[in-house]
């Protein structure tokens, strides 16, 4: 006894999503913290200590929540900007505290 060749017929994928929860939410402070971290690098490094205090405090808020928010990464990404904003500034200031120290003891002791 012989069977006929068996040939599957042709499928198109599901059309859902593969995401089967509530819908994403967007934090509404998202996009700015991301704009004020980019910012404090390029233009304004005293913008980063804003960032990185918004950034924490809508992860927090994010976190507490329980619910999946889309742009998370947007805000980590913020944060993050603002922390190396914060430390640069950080460095450079104590730079500038020390050349103005040594110009104050060079031109006292002169």
């Amino acid at each position: 006894m012989s069977y006929p060749p068996y040939d599957p017929p042709p499928y198109d994928p599901p059309p859902y999503d593969p995401y089967y929860g509530p819908p994403l939410r967007s934090h509404p402070n998202g996009t700015t913290v991301l704009v004020l971290g980019i910012l404090s690098l390029v233009v304004c490094s005293f913008l980063g200590p804003f960032a990185w205090s918004m950034g924490t405090r809508a992860l927090r808020e994010i976190d507490q929540s329980g619910y999946p928010y889309e742009n998370r990464g947007h805000i980590q990404a913020g944060r993050i900007c603002g922390i190396v904003s914060s430390v640069l500034m950080g460095i450079t200031l104590l730079f500038v505290a020390f050349g103005l120290t040594v110009a104050i003891i060079t031109e006292a002791g002169s």
